[in-house]
């Protein structure tokens, strides 16, 4: 039997997710730590872009406004300018560097639409591969991601 480990995910499974204080991306900016110990990519004007430290699939990547907003229609015109082309600009990078078959680009708005962050909105992009999702996520409820976050971090950075 194989077994595949990501044990980076356990601490967000584990996690209660109803009555975390704060906000995550709000935590990151005012921390401290370098943007690569925080996996931050680029910082543009208004929005970041980072990677996802529970990934879906190997450079699953992430565009978030500096400000803290959960309703996209609060941001302003600049902010959601920025935020597309940026969005634009990682299809591009992520195209280069992992040449998917395709890319999911999308956000959850509210809790009910499935956001894991509902109280600050943002942009998912993950590149997507013709069976990429096969019976480990379908039976086993398990995703398989072959790269670390650490290499995922090195492959993106500097191409934004």
């Amino acid at each position: 039997m194989d077994v595949l480990w990501s044990p980076w995910r356990y601490s967000y499974i584990k996690s209660d997710k109803e009555t975390e204080p704060g906000c995550i991306f709000c935590d990151l900016l005012e921390n401290p730590a370098s943007d690569e110990e925080n996996f931050i990519l680029h910082r543009a004007g208004y929005n970041f872009v980072i990677l996802n430290i529970y990934p879906y699939i190997s450079g699953h990547l992430m565009i978030v406004p500096f400000r803290h907003l959960d309703d996209l229609s609060a941001a302003s015109k600049d902010e959601t300018d920025e935020l597309m082309d940026l969005t634009k600009q990682a299809q591009n990078v992520l195209t280069e560097a992992y040449e998917p078959h395709g890319i999911n680009i999308g956000m959850n708005l509210g809790r009910a639409a499935g956001a894991g962050v509902a109280n600050h909105y943002h942009m998912h992009l993950l590149p997507r591969w013709v069976g990429d999702v096969n019976f480990m996520t379908a039976i086993g409820e398990t995703r398989t991601v072959p790269e670390s976050l650490r290499t995922t971090y090195q492959k993106l950075r500097g191409k934004f």
